[in-house]
């Protein structure tokens, strides 16, 4: 009949429209689902232990992705069109809350490398495998067993990107030992340079660009860039960076595991070595000080014969391991160092201290630098480029010029508000010197923090201790992260410290939006101290 013909039709055209719509939400859905899990992966170093722990503790953010599943075996067991209907409602709204961790999660964004583009065309690859089985198996699933496919494959997506990188190991394998090999033959290429590994748990970025500062006096000086101390950070440098004029190559070291440091110096061989600091950091990778302590002598070991190993030696972990190498120089305030430093006075308008070197030459140094703990990294650049020939008389001036590095309580002032920008990471020793860095200036004092991360077990205490330290230093206090925060509330309040003073918030700009609002007679100075990553 020509009315029944119609209506086949019609249920024939909604069909398709259904069918064309579902396609294309899927795809958005997977892209976004997939571009997200990429980033979070990307932070977590591509490492797919430390990420499945990471999916594991923030199931929250990925809840919505059940729903994928729920609607995948629905529609493998009933073919209706509302099935179909109800996916893509959910499709829509799994997009759309994609869309807003997109926005939020925006501190360090997702980098298209080579390797990134790779694990996306791969996972693309596998869940077109999972799709045409499901149409492989249409009988079973009632003519829509790609569709389901697709759902169920949106909901495996994290899973899927691990699996990638599962497969694609052996040519990232072997990508990265040809970036090796090929940043070994520029080094061979430039063997008349010296190379100076410097590695700590914290301090080793500022002292780097101190050193390139203060040697700079007298030398063609390349430094890694930025934060740039992974085996691959310090491979594009010298690949992309590199010049046969360079004299002098200030190599950062960084590690989260045992074992990373002699990595990289298995690549660059250095003459030299400069171990900062050591302390509590990492502790979820390195799970004790002994694997912390090891990992950064690792630097002393790879030094050949003649090289000098410079060390803290006010730094206890350094100190007590010292006595293993035969050519090391000690630098600090205690009378053991061969570079001491002294008569070290502080303001916010910067800081005064006096050198003596080993060979009884002895200067009186001015920085702009604010706080008495960045003597000793200042101190340490000293001691190294005075060790290479300049002296210290020839020094004062570049120590004058120094700057703090970026997001390391740098200061910018805004007239009535100056913010004091330490951002990048925060460890006990070195949350403990900035708020006593804020308590130097006189208006009123407002620290923003979300606390410490990565000290494994010690969390919880290293963050009430800080939480004591800030009371004693700051007039009001605003922490980001109202459950992450709960140990540095605790000790915030057990010194006695206003309540009415310390609030907790969940976004850094609800903070903000408070310290602002703040109605004061005087400058406020904005400590911001550590800024969690975006798979924090």
């Amino acid at each position: 009949m020509p009315g029944m013909n119609l209506f086949n039709n019609i249920e024939f055209f909604i069909y398709l429209f259904l069918v064309l719509v579902f396609e294309l939400l899927a795809a958005w859905a997977y892209y976004v689902t997939l571009r997200f899990n990429l980033h979070m992966l990307q932070l977590n170093g591509y490492d797919n232990e430390e990420h499945g722990t990471w999916l594991k503790n923030n199931r929250g953010k990925q809840r919505q992705l059940i729903f994928m599943l729920i609607c995948g075996v629905m529609m493998a067991v009933y073919s209706a069109p509302v099935t179909a209907v109800i996916s893509i409602l959910f499709l829509i709204i799994d997009i759309r809350i994609y869309l807003f961790l997109k926005s939020v999660f925006t501190k360090k964004k997702l980098v298209m490398t080579t390797r990134a583009k790779r694990l996306v065309f791969t996972s693309c690859i596998l869940l077109a495998v999972l799709v045409a089985l499901g149409e492989v198996c249409e009988n079973f699933f009632h003519h829509v067993g790609g569709m389901a496919a697709a759902l169920i494959g949106i909901f495996l997506t994290p899973y899927i990107l691990m699996l990638a990188n599962i497969i694609n190991r052996p040519v990232e394998k072997a990508v990265r030992q040809y970036y090796i090999n090929d940043a070994k033959k520029i080094l061979r290429k430039n063997d008349h340079l010296r190379i100076i590994g410097v590695t700590g748990s914290y301090g080793k970025t500022s002292l780097k660009f101190y050193l390139n500062t203060l040697l700079s006096v007298k030398y063609d000086v390349l430094v890694t860039p930025e934060s740039y101390n992974t085996p691959m950070g310090v491979v594009k440098t010298i690949r992309e960076k590199m010049k046969s004029s360079n004299e002098i190559f200030v190599c950062e070291m960084g590690a989260r595991k045992v074992g990373e440091i002699k990595e990289i110096c298995d690549i660059v061989h250095p003459r030299d070595g400069l171990i900062t600091s050591i302390g509590p950091q990492h502790l979820e990778t390195f799970f004790n000080m002994d694997n912390i302590v090891k990992t950064k002598f690792e630097l002393g070991d790879a030094l050949p014969e003649g090289g000098i190993l410079f060390l803290n030696g006010d730094n206890e972990y350094i100190s007590g391991n010292a006595g293993k190498y035969t050519n090391t120089v000690m630098y600090g305030e205690g009378k053991a160092n061969g570079y001491k430093s002294s008569d070290i006075s502080v303001s916010d308008m910067g800081t005064t201290f006096t050198v003596t070197a080993p060979d009884g030459e002895k200067e009186e140094f001015t920085t702009r630098l604010i706080g008495g703990h960045n003597v000793i990294n200042v101190l340490g650049a000293i001691a190294v480029a005075h060790t290479y020939g300049i002296s210290l008389s020839d020094l004062k001036i570049p120590v004058r010029r120094l700057q703090p590095a970026e997001h390391r309580l740098q200061l910018i002032d805004h007239g009535s508000v100056a913010i004091i920008d330490d951002t990048f990471n925060s460890n006990p020793i070195g949350s403990k010197a900035a708020v006593e860095m804020l308590a130097l200036f006189n208006g009123t004092r407002i620290l923003v923090t979300p606390g410490m991360v990565e000290l494994g077990e010690k969390e919880e205490e290293y963050n009430f201790k800080f939480g004591t330290y800030a009371a004693d230093c700051c007039d009001y206090i605003f922490l980001v992260g109202v459950k992450r925060t709960k140990p540095i509330y605790d000790g915030i309040l057990s010194k006695g410290f206003d309540e009415s003073r310390v609030k907790a918030v969940d976004a850094l700009q609800d903070a903000m939006r408070m310290a602002n609002a703040l109605k004061t007679d005087d400058k406020k100075y904005i400590l911001l101290e550590n800024d969690l990553p975006d798979n924090y």
